[in-house]
């Protein structure tokens, strides 16, 4: 089969189109064609940095994790899947996994679900590694209806679904950007627009809670960011972050008392943990899908597998808009 393989990591590292062998389903696992993957940051970690990182699979590399296809063949072991059915999920790209640039994926079962009716595979493809962080995150957090929660980068991959999460589970939503784009974008999926660039942390804490601060804070930045999520959050607030790779001064969490949950979607596929909670959440996230409550945002550039590497860069140069989408 065709794919899209790295022969070494860097900044520079292409990738370039080669044929291996097609995989065959094996006990507990499915065979998918693919219509369609996603680009996600992490992916182009890996791909720049990836001798410096424990998750990075052994060079010539197969990167990629999401996916969206068609089931071809069913492995022994395996229940809740036929052959033609349309599915998603995450399930490669790390570790020994082959990733979803390529034509098949052999992919564990526990590590994906049936794919919303309502969506294209194009669009089903943009979901899951976000999908999956943000449902994570805010459950762990607690959010519950009438709950004030705060995403900062709210029009990024991960904090435009979460925005969308947030308001299904009964939330009032604010979330941050910059710049028109992605506060119109934070605007018509719902969510009370704040601009960064131009509102402190003090000001919009005073002018959406009067002072109070945000009941839950969904940190899609991270890093140093995570000092305005402290300052925005309530007295025992909830905070969620996905990128937690820094040193910070914990002093103001520790006197408002402040629950810091660290979401790491990765760990099921890297360490065979608790792969199940993947494929119920995706399933979680098909019925609210199907429901008209979460609708991915695809980035209007198109790629095919072949303009991978113009995927990775349209994404890594800032000009996205929702998630970049290559489709086979």
């Amino acid at each position: 089969m065709k794919t899209m393989t790295i022969e070494r990591y860097g900044d520079d590292a292409p990738f370039e189109a080669s044929e291996i062998e097609t995989p065959v389903a094996t006990p507990g696992h499915v065979l998918v064609k693919i219509a369609a993957s996603s680009v996600n940051t992490v992916d182009t970690m890996i791909r720049r940095k990836g001798d410096e990182l424990p998750l990075s699979p052994q060079t010539p590399a197969v990167l990629g994790m999401d996916f969206a296809g068609t089931v071809e063949a069913i492995g022994s072991g395996v229940s809740g899947f036929a052959v033609g059915d349309e599915v998603y999920g995450c399930a490669g790209g790390l570790a020994n996994l082959q990733g979803t640039l390529a034509e098949y994926i052999n992919a564990d079962y526990r590590l994906m679900a049936r794919k919303p009716t309502n969506l294209t595979m194009r669009e089903a493809a943009a979901l899951p590694l976000v999908g999956i962080t943000a449902y994570e995150g805010l459950t762990r957090a607690g959010v519950s209806h009438g709950q004030r929660v705060l995403v900062h980068g709210g029009a990024g991959g991960v904090g435009h679904v979460a925005l969308q999460l947030a308001k299904h589970l009964g939330a009032e939503v604010y979330a941050t950007g910059g710049g028109d784009r992605q506060l119109a974008l934070i605007d018509q999926l719902g969510a009370t627009c704040i601009n960064y660039k131009s509102e402190a942390v003090d000001q919009y804490v005073s002018e959406h809670t009067a002072g109070t601060g945000f009941d839950v804070v969904f940190d899609s930045v991270g890093g140093a960011n995570m000092t305005k999520s402290f300052e925005a959050a309530a007295l025992n607030g909830q905070i969620a972050t996905t990128v937690a790779l820094c040193e910070l001064d914990l002093s103001l969490a520790h006197f408002k008392g402040l629950s810091l949950h660290v979401v790491f979607m990765l760990i099921p596929m890297l360490h065979d943990h608790e792969r199940h909670v993947h494929a119920a959440i995706l399933s979680a996230l098909t019925r609210i899908v199907e429901a008209g409550e979460l609708t991915p945002v695809v980035d209007e550039t198109r790629f095919s597998l072949e303009d991978i590497g113009h995927a990775h860069a349209h994404l890594e140069n800032g000009r996205a808009i929702g998630k970049v989408v290559v489709e086979n």
